[in-house]
């Protein structure tokens, strides 16, 4: 995994007390370790380590300097280090013994800032769910799936449903509350383009690209799974996510062009079906997102508020659950109809 620097701004009299400290705790996993006094009279503690043994350092600094004033610690990328770190065998029984065999991922701090910084509603998001709108909406009408999958890679919906997921295990309400506004706002978008185009243009829901979409089946169910779990695996490993958020893509934006292109068309039942599609998808890819976050150790820091993130998280796990089950219910009942 990637390289990570973590400097720390201290006191000078603890900052001096903290590079030494650090320097003894031969149970971290740390790489390289500095310090400089600075113009300002302060100590600037530098600590190099690998992306996914970050968190337990952070936890380390926090715990210990966290309440001093005039603290401030900065996670930064490191793209190469010469000359090159230890071998891995001796950090990796360090990082054992420090973290208890988490599984390996960035700290919960750098995934949080870079699920947040996915999920601004910013005018380029309302730009890009326009975008994809459209282009989805001209791909399903002409039947061409490469088009289709144009409008896939430049829908922006990755990043605000790992967040509900992530708000989901961490317990944090006002990162649900914007995940569910830029959600809302991408659907909402997404829907009133689509209904426009569908109720000035002829729709055939006989074309393949439609009628995929008017039919919900188990292996679009494992399709929406595999992509809710593929997306918490990309935020959390730190790796490009834009392969996997074409994969969130296509189980979310062409069930809901559809649905306004046959409800701009006045198809209502074929609509209808389209939308259960839909949100089958949504409820799968949080619900899965949520399971890979717990799998992968993703919890608050302080046990207080990791007991309550685990009280909440089951709590939207079995809502989430059963609204699959209500929904698998009513697509089987559809179908028998």
């Amino acid at each position: 995994m990637a390289l990570r620097m973590i400097e720390m701004v201290l006191p000078e009299d603890i900052g001096q007390y903290a590079h030494e400290y650090l320097r003894d705790q031969s149970d971290l996993p740390i790489l390289g370790l500095w310090s400089q006094l600075l113009v300002s009279g302060e100590v600037l503690v530098r600590v190099l380590l690998d992306a996914e043994h970050t968190e337990a350092v952070l936890d380390v600094l926090e715990n210990n300097y966290g309440s001093i004033e005039g603290f401030k610690a900065i996670l930064l990328p490191v793209e190469a280090s010469l000359p090159r770190p230890e071998p891995a065998e001796e950090v990796s029984a360090k990082a054992a013994s420090t973290e208890g065999g988490r599984a390996r991922r960035i700290s919960r701090e750098e995934l949080y800032f870079d699920i947040v910084d996915a999920t601004k509603l910013s005018k380029v998001y309302v730009a890009m769910v326009l975008l994809s709108a459209v282009v989805a909406s001209i791909g399903v009408l002409r039947d061409n799936l490469a088009v289709v999958i144009g409008a896939m890679v430049i829908a922006p919906l990755l990043g605000p449903n790992v967040a509900l997921s992530l708000a989901t295990t961490l317990g944090d309400g006002n990162l649900a509350r914007t995940a569910l506004k830029a959600i809302a706002v991408g659907i909402g978008l997404t829907l009133a383009l689509s209904f426009a185009i569908g109720s000035f243009l002829d729709v055939d829901p006989s074309i393949h690209e439609i009628a995929s979409r008017t039919n919900v089946g188990l292996s679009d169910i494992a399709l929406a799974l595999a992509a809710g779990a593929a997306g918490a695996l990309a935020f959390t490993s730190g790796v490009p996510s834009t392969l996997v958020g074409v994969m969130v893509a296509v189980a979310l934006l062409p069930p809901l062009v559809t649905h306004g292109l046959l409800l701009g068309s006045k198809f209502l039942q074929l609509a209808w079906r389209a939308l259960l599609l839909f949100l089958t998808n949504f409820i799968a890819i949080n619900l899965s997102g949520v399971f890979c976050f717990l799998f992968q150790g993703v919890s608050p820091r302080g046990w207080w508020e990791a007991d309550k993130a685990r009280k909440a998280a089951k709590k939207a796990i079995l809502l989430w659950f059963m609204l699959l089950l209500v929904l698998v219910a009513i697509i089987a009942l559809s179908r028998g109809s």
